[in-house]
């Protein structure tokens, strides 16, 4: 393999790594632009969307459905269970401490991380869990660049996604009272905007993209573990932070940068210097731009 091709092959894993990031960023960014809230439970509520994607493979395998079928039927049923859990989540531990100091949420949500990590563990036992190999093993070469049919899957599920996102932010009625839920709460409330609602709403979405994460990464690696969630959600931390926190775009741009750079790093140096990179440029960035490359969008509140 030549240089470039190295180059470009690295690209291509690192895409593919970065849109599943891209994803998960989505539910930090959305949750902190509404609230500014950083759930730190969501990257295990990403593993909880594994394990229900997984369970889902298993039971409906023997049906003989289209493999392109079983994986959209497993993919909705993880976000809509997911998307319950994240509803359940911001009523029961995080709407009663609203009004409360910051760290108590903070609080809550490392409570509820361990909480899911170990319901997990009890659950579904402490050892590696492998994913079926539901798509076909099929691979192309571009160029001397292979291309699987799981980074296809993955780079066109993200991208339709997002765009969706976007969409629904941008030019639906729910998505100009979750903008303007997160630029002013009370006086949202005043005007007569469900704010409990929004809020519920948008914890239901960033917990649905965060499952349908959850199954790429379990498609994509062929193994989930429980504590998987844990260093998953921190990387997405990351990948929002880059792109600038409670900024949709910029959670998109930072997820797919993230992963090129630690593509390319595990291409040149090392497989094991990618959690480097990636916990080195949220020092960087905490501490030179802590507002982003695209910047924070949340509004100074009074």
């Amino acid at each position: 393999m030549t240089s470039l091709q190295l180059f470009t092959q690295q690209l291509a894993n690192g895409l593919t790594l970065g849109a599943i990031y891209a994803l998960i960023a989505l539910g930090y960014s959305m949750i902190y632009g509404v609230i500014q809230l950083i759930n730190f439970a969501h990257g295990e509520v990403v593993m909880v969307g594994a394990y229900v994607s997984l369970t889902l493979i298993l039971m409906l395998m023997g049906l003989g459905l289209p493999w392109w079928v079983l994986v959209i039927v497993c993919g909705l049923g993880a976000m809509g269970g997911c998307a319950l859990l994240g509803l359940a989540m911001e009523r029961f531990a995080y709407r009663p401490v609203r009004q409360a100091p910051r760290l108590n949420a903070l609080i809550t949500a490392i409570g509820l991380s361990f909480f899911f990590q170990n319901a997990l563990m009890v659950g579904f036992g402490a050892t590696d869990r492998q994913f079926p190999s539901v798509v076909p093993p099929v691979r192309w070469e571009i160029g001397g660049i292979s291309v699987t049919a799981i980074q296809l899957i993955v780079w066109l599920g993200s991208a339709a996604l997002m765009v969706g996102l976007q969409l629904l932010v941008m030019s639906t009625k729910l998505g100009k009272a979750m903008r303007a839920t997160s630029q002013d709460l009370t006086a949202c409330a005043l005007l007569g905007i469900p704010v409990n609602r929004i809020i519920a709403v948008t914890f239901a979405i960033g917990s649905g993209l965060g499952a349908m994460g959850g199954l790429l990464f379990g498609l994509y690696y062929g193994t989930i573990n429980f504590h998987d969630g844990y260093l998953i959600g921190l990387k997405a931390f990351t990948a929002a932070v880059l792109g600038g926190i409670g900024n949709i775009p910029g959670a998109m741009v930072g997820g797919l940068l993230l992963g090129l750079l630690e593509g390319l790093a595990a291409g040149y140096l090392s497989s094991q210097w990618k959690n480097v990179i990636a916990f080195l440029i949220l020092i960087v960035m905490l501490l030179f731009k802590p507002r982003g490359l695209l910047g924070e969008r949340v509004a100074e509140r009074a």
